[in-house]
């Protein structure tokens, strides 16, 4: 017998004896050589190349990973290492055995995984496995990453920067269209999970070993009130804070749906998230109060790239209906996000920029989003987050014309509610409305809000009737109030006027005004005069801009040795 003949018995031997040995037989994972003769047959068989003697190892190795699942539950020793490499045999020589290893890596996700996602050794060996695999996964197995995605997040958000280029490796796989809508909340809300996560292991202890997932059937919902109670009552257990009445009064239900939604391991399908939960406000202001965590510290950073190639995927890959979906769910994520500056401006960053990407790609958005879009112009004044998001939207209406040329009686319900807006900044005095404070600067800051805002009206009224001609008598007239009204903010009423004088060159205000590029019924390219129509519809050749130094009305009647004066 040779010497590798003899390597492959003693090694079928050794599992053999495994099963066995009472010691071993209900913890594989326990006895290190079992994962050693595990390793070893495999190398033998990928050497090798016999179909016959993969099958004398399967039957060896599959009755060990039954036996290791059946474990988890009562092992005191991490099953993680061992489990992969029994699924890495079933992937390579799976066609051999007729062995489907769908069934097998999803029960290591749910069993396995999420009892050992906090290990980092565990969780290393995982992202190592993912993506040596991930070219057989996605066209065997495509709808397996996509849905254990929640599971996946939990790994990183835990695990930090050490698995960060893992992390980026995996990212686009778990990407598909059953996760696409539900995974922008949970990257925007990894430092939620994060906080929750270090909740669950202050009061229940380490969470390697223990499935948070099966929380709502645990008979200590201690776990649950470490997270909740101060999101409710404003004080840590520790702190006893409140009343000194028994925990029994304090006692949160176990189902919660934010505590519930923020630690699942699968994908439900479900994109909304449950920030109006009476406890979630509470939660974030007491988690920025706290001295932040290096885990913390290193998720904020990490989300914007996470986000990053999210977009990039999203723009790329992603069909029309998808994004037109998510459109209105980053609406209303613009305004709730984990109360950390930076990470606040450097999310919000990147939800506007895919914002104005997705119109620019399909300004029929704009039209098919009417409502969700006015709503949130109308919540302008609430905050600073949703007073950025009128100002990008009102750009976006005139930008892209309302939806474009085919879309008039959409186009016609926007002007008329930045009319609506327009005219109730000018009749009162509008400001913001919950102003975060009460400082020297905030009557500054509300005036600068409402010019900024006025200004974008203004200009998003004149595209949109520069683009759509039926509406050129209503903006005049609208332009013209503005005019007149000679507001504080000369910015704002001089506008208007520079506008108004546009409109009276129809040419040039085409030019100017006009779509960012051309429709289907427009042949002429953006941002350029048709010079062949001068005669009948030019009055200037020259952009305003220029005059802009010129004295006395109307600055727009010039001569060409006004411009070009001669030496």
């Amino acid at each position: 017998m040779s010497d590798r003949d003899r390597g492959w018995d003693f090694h079928l031997r050794n599992l053999s004896n495994s099963a066995r040995d009472s010691s071993v037989a209900t913890d594989p994972a326990a006895d290190p050589f079992v994962l050693h003769s595990v390793k070893k047959l495999y190398e033998l068989c990928k050497e090798e190349k016999n179909d016959d003697l993969v099958a004398r190892v399967y039957p060896h190795i599959n009755k060990l990973f039954q036996r290791s699942v059946a474990s988890l539950s009562q092992s005191r020793t991490s099953n993680g290492l061992l489990l992969l490499d029994i699924l890495q045999f079933f992937l390579d020589f799976g066609e051999v055995v007729l062995h489907d290893a769908d069934p097998s890596i999803r029960t290591f996700f749910r069993s396995c995984l999420s009892r050992e996602f906090a290990d980092p050794v565990v969780a290393e060996a995982t992202l190592d496995f993912i993506n040596v695999n991930k070219k057989k996964l996605l066209s065997s197995f495509p709808t397996l990453l996509p849905q254990f995605f929640p599971l996946l997040l939990k790994l990183i958000a835990w695990n930090g920067e050490k698995l960060e280029k893992a992390f980026l490796k995996v990212f686009p796989a778990v990407m598909s269209s059953a996760s696409f809508l539900p995974l922008l909340s949970a990257l925007v809300d990894l430092p939620i999970l994060v906080v929750a996560l270090e909740k669950v292991e202050k009061s229940s202890g380490s969470l390697i070993g223990s499935s948070i997932a099966t929380i709502q059937k645990s008979t200590a919902p201690e776990m649950l009130l470490a997270l909740m109670d101060e999101a409710y009552t404003g004080s840590t257990i520790a702190d006893g804070g409140g009343d000194s009445e028994s925990e029994d009064s304090n006692t949160i239900d176990v189902a919660d749906p934010l505590f519930l939604e923020l630690l699942k391991d699968e994908n439900d399908g479900l994109a909304e998230r449950h920030w109006a939960s009476p406890g979630m406000a509470a939660t974030l202001q007491a988690a920025i109060n706290a001295p932040p965590s290096d885990r913390l510290k290193q998720i904020l950073s990490m989300t914007p790239q996470l986000l990053d190639v999210y977009f990039a995927i999203a723009l790329r890959d992603v069909n029309d209906s998808l994004i037109c979906a998510l459109i209105p769910q980053l609406m209303a994520r613009n305004a709730a996000l984990f109360l950390d500056k930076n990470f606040s401006y450097e999310v919000r960053k990147r939800l506007l920029e895919f914002l104005l990407a997705a119109f620019q790609r399909s300004p029929d958005f704009i039209a098919l989003l009417k409502k969700p879009i006015m709503d949130r112009l109308a919540e302008a004044y609430d905050s600073p987050a949703k007073m950025e998001l009128a100002l990008q939207l009102c750009w976006a209406i005139g930008e892209h014309g309302g939806g474009g040329a085919s879309h008039k009686d959409a186009a016609r319900e926007l002007f008329e509610n930045l009319e609506l807006l327009l005219y109730e900044n000018l009749s009162s005095s509008v400001g913001l409305r919950q102003e975060a404070s009460v400082g020297p600067d905030s009557e500054n800051y509300r005036k600068s809000s409402q010019s900024r805002l006025l200004c974008f009206v203004v200009t998003a009224i004149a595209k949109l009737a520069t683009y759509h001609r039926e509406l050129l008598p209503r903006a005049r007239v609208s332009l013209g109030k503005v005019a007149r009204s000679r507001i504080s903010d000369a910015r704002v009423w001089k506008r208007a006027r520079d506008y108004l004088g546009l409109m009276n060159d129809p040419a040039i205000c085409l030019s100017i005004l006009g779509p960012s590029r051309p429709s289907q019924h427009d042949i002429q390219k953006p941002g350029t005069v048709n010079w062949s129509e001068g005669r009948r519809k030019m009055v200037a050749h020259f952009p305003f801009y220029i005059l802009g130094d010129q004295k006395g009305p109307p600055f727009h009647d010039f001569t060409i040795s006004d411009i070009l004066p001669r030496k």
